[in-house]
């Protein structure tokens, strides 16, 4: 069985839904700490002006440094739904497909969840089902027994899961390999490969293209039903081990 394990990430660019489509088996490695300005709380959208960041903004904790993602609590006293949704109104009003996204999108950021994880892979499973991604997903928070660090963890779940097979993002291949080629993985008998993804380009709103937007940006572009070929439209993104 070939598996993935990612961290959930807030609206992810068109390779995550690659690697998710290309497994037999998907984690989101929830219980892992979050790390501050990183993907799991903020992405980017296309705007008349260039790319736009938008954030989610998380409630201080005294234990920050150790915050896990699936612990981590939004903070709704800065009306970040509305902000967000204006943004994405505004950017992508003339898009061939607004009058199919937007209202999805609105929808989702409606549910009435506090609890970052919750909100980013109910998007996540949202996008990935009006895609047509069939691949099963489960937390590893969920799992018990889990032991070790980086590329250990990562086997660790391998393991638990039963996959023989996995398949990495390319941005892991340092802390994987820092002291041997194929880390845990190797030592460990689990096949190994990497993602090697290579952005398409589509009919994007705008004169220059601006790749590494988030998903949003592909669906408001082409809609829900091209999405999936456009996203897989490169020769690269295999998993072969």
């Amino acid at each position: 069985m070939l598996c993935a394990i990612m961290q959930p990430t807030f609206l992810p660019w068109m390779g995550y839904f690659s690697m998710m489509s290309k497994v037999d088996l998907f984690v989101y490695f929830d219980d892992v700490q979050l790390a501050k300005r990183s993907w799991q709380v903020r992405n980017r959208i296309k705007t008349q002006n260039g790319e736009l960041f938008l954030n989610i903004p998380i409630k201080k904790s005294a234990a920050r440094d150790e915050l896990l993602i699936c612990d981590a609590v939004m903070d709704e006293t800065q009306g970040w739904r509305q902000k967000h949704l204006s943004s994405i109104y505004h950017s992508y009003k003339k898009t061939p497909f607004f009058e199919n996204v937007y209202p999805f999108l609105e929808n989702i950021y409606g549910e009435k969840t506090d609890k970052l994880s919750e909100f980013t892979i109910l998007l996540i499973e949202s996008i990935k089902v009006a895609i047509g991604v069939d691949t099963r997903c489960i937390l590893s928070s969920s799992l018990i027994g889990i032991e070790g660090q980086k590329d250990e963890r990562l086997v660790s779940i391998c393991k638990k899961i039963g996959a023989n097979s996995y398949f990495s993002a390319a941005a892991s291949k340092d802390y994987i390999e820092a002291e041997s080629s194929g880390g845990a993985f190797s030592r460990n008998g689990i096949e190994l490969a990497y993602q090697e993804y290579i952005h398409p380009q589509y009919n994007q709103l705008g004169a220059d293209f601006l790749p590494y937007m988030c998903i949003a940006d592909l669906l408001f572009n082409v809609g829900f039903e091209n999405a999936l070929d456009v996203i897989n439209n490169n020769t690269k993104d295999k998993a072969t081990c």
